[in-house]
């Protein structure tokens, strides 16, 4: 009895509440308004979830990472690549040793370093004249070795100066930074370098007087065959690496041996007033300096000369330069240099190529330049 009246009096309350103008209304309002807000909350996303992103923590570390990864494959990538040019190095010294064999079956004698047409003009290099018997080179067959290669049969072939300002890729190494013509003073090309060198001695080259040479694989205009080589073509030095531009002093008067003890002697026997830095850029030019090494020092050995400019450079020497004197002979120490960390890549008599440590015993070195010398070659070179 008790519930039933509590229930009408509470359904009644409900009724005049009701009935109560505006009253009930707006409560109804304001709940509907509640649902409604709640409803679309669940049913559209904000923004921000709509939209995923990086925030600028995530984003550093990602740059972070990015950059770690690009300073462990940037050395390793710069690795591969010289790989490669070094193999392409060594590939070039083994198309000219084939040359050279190839030099030796046509004419039974291998080719001077010099090749002297006549007293008159500069004498064509070794290199030059093994160029026609590389397979395929059907170019270089056209050039006229009775003339000198500034004569005018010769530079017409490539104008105006001739077959020495052509670049020739097996001459060549990849690596060589300076594998650039040499310009004249109105900046046409003039000379290409090889850097290739053919061995001329331990420090003598050449005496016109008694018409000796270095006693290396090769001699300025006196082409040499394979009975010269006592030692074995497998146990002498024909060619090494040789850099571009190599600043060099030429024409000193009074070099003789014996060769300078070290690099600061040899250093000091500069002239300032002969000194360039256009040494080894003439491919066909048949003179140590242009075209050729000498084993005064292991390969790499750094000359220090100090010029009068204040500046200290690595730097060749060299007496009277092959065939401009009668009386004068020939004494060089120019070094056999790579852009190849720790080694020069060098071929013996015998065709076979291999990388040479810098670090090669000076007398090892020295006995390897001689081809009739009688040294006993023994230890890892």
């Amino acid at each position: 009895m008790r519930m039933s009246l509590i229930f009408a009096l509470t359904r009644a309350k409900a009724i005049c509440w009701s009935s109560t103008p505006g009253a009930f209304l707006p409560v109804m309002h304001e709940v509907t308004h509640v649902r409604t807000r709640r409803s679309t909350s669940v049913a559209l996303p904000s923004r921000s979830a709509s939209r995923p992103g990086f925030t600028l923590v995530e984003l550093l570390v990602v740059i972070a990472v990015i950059g770690v990864l690009v300073s462990l494959l940037l050395p390793a990538v710069q690795a591969a690549r010289e790989s490669a040019r070094r193999s392409s190095c060594q590939n070039n010294l083994r198309q000219l040793g084939v040359a050279i064999h190839n030099f030796e079956n046509a004419t039974k004698t291998f080719p001077p370093a010099s090749w002297a047409v006549s007293t008159a003009g500069d004498p064509w290099s070794g290199q030059a004249r093994i160029l026609p018997y590389m397979e395929g080179d059907t170019l270089f067959q056209k050039i006229d070795f009775s003339q000198n290669y500034s004569a005018t049969v010769n530079k017409g072939l490539f104008p105006p100066y001739g077959v020495a300002a052509v670049r020739v890729d097996v001459l060549v190494c990849p690596s060589d930074v300076n594998g650039r013509s040499r310009l004249d003073a109105s900046g046409i090309p003039q000379h290409f370098p090889t850097t290739y060198g053919l061995c001329t001695g331990v420090f003598k080259v050449y005496d016109p007087v008694t018409k000796t040479d270095g006693g290396a694989a090769f001699a300025p205009f006196v082409p040499l065959r394979p009975r010269a080589f006592t030692d074995g073509l497998s146990k002498t030095l024909a060619m090494a690496e040789i850099k571009a531009f190599t600043p060099r002093s030429q024409d000193i008067v009074g070099l003789t041996d014996p060769p300078p003890a070290t690099p600061a002697a040899a250093a000091g026997l500069a002239d300032p007033a002969t000194f360039r830095d256009t040494g080894h850029t003439e491919w066909v030019c048949g003179r140590t300096l242009q075209t050729g090494f000498t084993a005064a020092f292991p390969p790499n050995t750094v000359v220090p000369y100090l010029h009068t400019d204040g500046r200290t450079y690595d730097v060749d020497i060299c007496g009277s330069r092959e065939g401009l004197s009668a009386t004068a002979a020939t004494y060089a120490a120019v070094t056999s240099r790579s852009h190849h960390a720790g080694v020069v890549a060098a071929m013996l008599m015998d065709g076979s190529v291999r990388a040479v440590s810098s670090g090669i015993d000076g007398g090892l070195w020295r006995a390897l330049s001689t081809r009739a010398g009688g040294e006993s070659i023994a230890g890892e070179y």
